[in-house]
């Protein structure tokens, strides 16, 4: 996988779902991602972060509880929520936070 700070840097958004294999509500996010990815396509890109084999990086970002959402733009965070969010919501976020 590339060198995840350069993802970051770059000016392609970057969405990262912080998620746990053991947290229940982190496996409704996978089809929302889906649909995202489907509606907006080659404009976003979509990460999936396992924060118990990436410790230091969810200690980092101080999360808390997962899923957590996050959406970088060149090395910066513009949008971060944690909880499930259906695509029909997120959809309008992200098109507003990337524009």
């Amino acid at each position: 996988m590339e060198n995840l700070q350069a993802i970051l840097q770059s000016p392609t958004p970057v969405l990262i779902d912080c998620y746990a294999t053991w947290c229940g509500p982190c496996k409704m996010v996978p089809p929302i991602l889906r649909e995202i990815k489907d509606k907006l396509g080659d404009s976003l890109r979509i990460l999936q972060i396992d924060i118990d084999k990436n410790q230091q990086l969810a200690a980092q970002w101080q999360i808390s509880s997962v899923p957590t959402l996050m959406l970088f733009k060149d090395g910066k965070l513009l949008w971060r929520q944690s909880g499930v969010v259906p695509a029909h919501q997120l959809i309008p976020i992200v098109r507003e936070k990337i524009a």
